[in-house]
């Protein structure tokens, strides 16, 4: 696990509120089984979260519930303090960047026009439009004369990613919903993108909620990592020092693996040559 200075060990303090909340949620599959059974989570302000757990646990339908792609059966989901139900969808959506695996980007449009989606429905001007398209194409380490005039079709999977991600950022929303962004690509440009990731969100501090599979990148981009059993049952929901270092059962031990002892002191090591101090409990 190879971690920059600092890095999965971030100093800064959230917010006291909590930006999402989630209070017994449940969801039903149309066969009468629950994806998801009275969840309780409270994300604060400015983190990431990071949901993990095995396949078919209730990662993406938990996050499709907060920006009502899908309503939950029961429950209540806030958001900056407003119940989801009582707002319309669309609207809600445009509050929230969206970053899914396979990009979504639109393949008839420009690399300029896919980011600036979100801005256009807000109704900015072109010109602000322009200026936006070529800072978040700088953000996200592709220069906007080389790439802002190619087509999707034009790109490498890292490149639509990094795309993915500008254009979920376009409108500067407060909440970021990434679904496995970064697993369909090769290894390599996976660690990249995870890096670059982390970097923009320690400047950036939006709120993020963050679907992965894997517990090393759960560690490496995560203020706050819930492991989930199925049906969206809590295991552990705590800094990622704490889930290494204290396991809270027998469930956690098995899914952290035999590397767990390793990510740990890879952790602390990276947070020591960073001059942070792990967070705890803030």
């Amino acid at each position: 696990m190879a971690l920059r200075p600092g890095i999965g060990a971030q100093p800064f303090r959230y917010g006291k509120r909590a930006l999402i909340r989630l209070e017994n949620v449940t969801k039903q599959f149309a066969g009468g089984s629950n994806a998801v059974l009275n969840l309780s989570l409270e994300i604060l302000d400015g983190q990431t979260c990071v949901l993990i757990g095995p396949s078919g646990c209730g990662k993406t339908t938990t996050l499709r519930m907060i920006n009502r792609l899908i309503d939950p059966d029961s429950g209540r989901i806030e958001v900056e303090g407003v119940d989801t139900s009582t707002v319309d969808p669309a609207a809600l959506r445009l509050k929230m960047g969206y970053v899914i695996q396979s990009t979504g980007l639109f393949p008839h449009m420009t690399v300029g026009a896919n980011v600036g989606t979100v801005p256009r429905l807000w109704k900015w001007d072109s010109k602000r439009i322009a200026r936006r398209v070529d800072e978040l194409l700088e953000l996200v380490g592709l220069g906007p004369d080389e790439y802002r005039d190619r087509y999707p079709h034009q790109l490498s999977g890292g490149q639509r990613q990094r795309v993915g991600f500008a254009r979920a950022l376009a409108a500067d929303p407060p909440i970021l919903l990434m679904d496995e962004p970064f697993g369909a690509v090769d290894r390599i440009t996976r660690e990249r993108l995870q890096q670059e990731f982390v970097g923009i969100q320690r400047s950036m501090r939006k709120t993020v909620v963050f679907v992965t599979h894997d517990i090393e990148e759960a560690v490496l981009v995560g203020d706050r990592i819930c492991v989930l059993k199925m049906q969206a049952q809590i295991a552990q929901y705590d800094t990622p020092e704490r889930i290494l270092a204290k396991p809270e059962s027998e469930y956690v031990v098995e899914f952290l693996g035999r590397r767990r002892v390793a990510w740990l002191e890879a952790l602390r090591r990276s947070s020591a040559e960073g001059g942070d101090q792990v967070a705890a409990g803030v």
